[in-house]
């Protein structure tokens, strides 16, 4: 493997195994431009050259937390906090701050990527910390590994996740196992738990926008194309099926959505990082051909 500490602004970084090309743009917010096999995307892809931000990649990370942080404002060991905005439309901030900044590769292989991002405080988030992601590919599979490290000196609130977009077939069928669904109230928030022992449909049939617990690995996707199982380290799951767009969403978190404002935000995923300690989470993803 070859270290390097390098400028990424436009740059593009790919990975080849068999029949799967893996496109990287660190630049815009450490993002997967593409994941096709052949000329058929696994991911829902974009030609890197041709990728204008993060919000339109196959996926991009969720750092230092997933979804929606409510009225972009938080209370944390007695201490108030606010972040700016980063969503337009949205009275939150969301999805933390790894997919509005550039990362930097400071390793490449053949076979695997390292990218790193170092934040110092500021108004989208107080505390600075250093995340890492390092992505390897096999003719079978995407292996994606985050990490981050608390720089600061207090502890603060982290939460990891990745949001990979799939594109949405004729046949597309999901099936997750689960124990819970959270449902929102009209700001997006999540606010009541009810039971869902699972989700086993055809995407056309489903309408989520929820965060999900007792997540049961794999979450399998199903289309006439493709055999896929998602797995993750992560116990929490978002799934997001728009009627109208020809994606859909299944994203592997640490965390409930807007878990910092809760009454106990650890039993609901979100951890206190100390200084100086890491969090560690890992997404695969096998592809199958069918």
């Amino acid at each position: 493997m070859t270290h390097a500490s390098e400028s990424t602004a436009g740059a593009v970084f790919e990975l080849h195994a068999g029949a799967l090309r893996l496109a990287l743009r660190p630049d815009l917010g450490g993002s997967i431009a593409g994941l096709w096999h052949g000329d058929t995307p696994v991911l829902r892809s974009t030609e890197p050259a041709l990728l204008a931000g993060a919000r339109e990649s196959a996926c991009f990370p969720l750092v230092p937390y997933s979804n929606r942080l409510g009225y972009r404002r938080f209370r944390w060991k007695g201490h108030d906090h606010t972040t700016l905005p980063n969503f337009e439309g949205s009275p939150h901030s969301v999805h933390g701050v790894g997919w509005i900044r550039p990362w930097e590769m400071v390793s490449h292989s053949a076979i695997d990527v390292g990218l790193r991002l170092r934040h110092e405080p500021d108004g989208h988030w107080p505390f600075g910390f250093e995340a890492s992601q390092y992505f390897s590919l096999t003719p079978q599979s995407l292996v994606a590994q985050m990490v981050i490290t608390n720089t600061a000196d207090v502890a603060q609130p982290i939460g990891l996740g990745w949001h990979p977009y799939f594109p949405k077939r004729q046949r597309s069928r999901l099936h997750i196992e689960c124990s819970d669904r959270w449902d929102s109230d009209a700001e997006k928030l999540p606010v009541r738990k009810v039971a869902q022992p699972g989700i086993d449909s055809d995407v056309s049939h489903l309408d989520f926008d929820n965060g999900f617990e007792g997540w049961k690995g794999p979450a399998r996707i199903r289309d006439e194309k493709f055999s896929l199982q998602l797995r993750s380290s992560l116990g929490y799951l978002v799934v997001y099926t728009p009627q109208y767009r020809d994606y859909f969403c299944v994203e592997p978190v640490s965390h409930v959505g807007n878990a910092i404002h809760m009454a106990d935000p650890a039993a609901h995923g979100l951890r206190s990082l100390q200084p100086g300690e890491s969090f560690e989470a890992s997404m695969t993803l096998d592809v199958t051909v069918l």
